[in-house]
């Protein structure tokens, strides 16, 4: 049985902390979000300007969705998280990923995934997915490097905010596949 308040207590790996977003991070997340405005066209919803707080709101009331605010140095440098739980088939998807522009290509974002990952894992999930907009060739390819597999794309999966209809790239990774990289 997949203990749920393990999988979702915090996490560290030296000056990354990772804890369930909550109202103590709104102030910190909306400055990592106002970085990059541009970005937000190809997320399903906009957390930049007038749209961050019901978007904050949206997602902290979703009790399918339990990001964790990504604090570097006790900075909020963003979110990522659990989704989309599927407890009685042991998976669950890793998403809702937004990391500020000036810690891009330093490697955060693929120790923020190992530990996700590494959490998942550890709780006995046997499979974790994500899901990309196909126009997001940055995402797809840090998803590859952690080894994970394309299994293909939802066709006009979703609309998102800004009325584009989306089509979805699917990955996952199977717990024997990460364990063989260790």
């Amino acid at each position: 049985m997949i203990e749920i308040d393990a999988l979702l207590a915090p996490m560290d790996d030296g000056e990354i902390h990772l804890e369930q977003l909550a109202e103590q991070h709104r102030e910190g997340l909306r400055a990592a979000c106002a970085a990059d405005h541009e970005i937000w066209q190809i997320y399903p919803a906009n957390m930049s300007g007038a749209g961050f707080d019901p978007a904050f709101d949206a997602i902290r009331a979703n009790a399918d969705r339990r990001p964790f605010a990504l604090n570097v140095d006790g900075v909020v440098i963003g979110m990522s998280g659990y989704l989309n739980f599927a407890l009685d088939r042991q998976a669950v998807e890793i998403g809702g990923t937004y990391i500020a522009p000036a810690t891009r290509g330093t490697g955060i974002n693929g120790r923020i995934k190992r530990l996700l990952l590494d959490r998942a894992f550890e709780c006995g999930i046997r499979r974790v997915e994500f899901r990309v907009d196909e126009r997001n060739a940055r995402s797809q390819a840090a998803v590859l490097k952690l080894g994970a597999v394309k299994e293909g794309v939802l066709r006009a999966e979703r609309i998102t905010w800004t009325g584009h209809v989306r089509d979805t790239a699917v990955f996952s990774i199977l717990a024997e596949e990460w364990a063989s990289r260790a």
